[in-house]
């Protein structure tokens, strides 16, 4: 099985982390449109996200191998009750991490695995949390951060991994969850 999945992102997160524990995924970026209705949930809105990435890629391989899993994944920030996407810019991504400066902040990853077993599919969605706490940081500290290439390409302007993870108090949940992908509670359904 370690060789019969298909990631539907083109993440390098998600990619290192399959590596990382082993697997070696086939990579097909999704190009599914993720435009969301505004009535759902932060949670159901990753998970929603999540099959169509998979959905997008099953659906368009007619020839996928027997016994193949295709997984989608999303991840949201979520602060005081709103989703939190990724910056474009210097300026969204000051504004973005000064609402978080001293909070804290939840982030969802929503995951669908999308299996074919002989002519039948059968799909799985589920979601992942994880609180976040940052400390307090300068407005100093911010701007050189934000004028880096690192928060741009981040649901929340950041990288839990890279150079912002000095400001991060702690974590109540699945630092890998974090970084944009489950793999514990992924490799646990495959």
């Amino acid at each position: 099985m370690k060789n019969n999945i298909i990631l539907a992102s083109k993440s390098p997160r998600r990619i290192k982390l399959m590596k990382e524990y082993g697997y070696d995924p086939i990579v097909i970026p999704s190009r599914a449109d993720e435009n969301l209705p505004d009535f759902l949930s932060p949670e159901s809105s990753v998970m929603f996200l999540a099959f169509l990435k998979a959905y997008d890629v099953a659906s368009k391989h007619a020839q996928l191998p027997e016994d193949v899993v295709v997984i989608g994944s999303d991840t949201v920030v979520v602060h005081n009750g709103r989703i939190i996407g990724k910056p474009e810019g210097p300026s969204e991504a000051f504004n973005i991490l000064d609402k978080l400066r001293d909070d804290s902040h939840y982030v969802i990853t929503g995951v669908c695995l999308i299996r074919k077993s002989g002519d039948t599919y059968s799909k799985e969605c589920f979601f992942e949390r994880t609180d976040v706490f940052f400390k307090d940081y300068s407005d100093e500290e911010l701007l050189a951060y934000v004028n880096t290439d690192e928060p741009y390409d981040k649901a929340g302007g950041y990288a839990i991994q890279g150079t912002f993870s000095k400001y991060v108090d702690h974590i109540e949940g699945d630092y890998n969850n974090v970084v944009g992908f489950p793999i514990d509670s992924i490799i646990r359904r495959l």
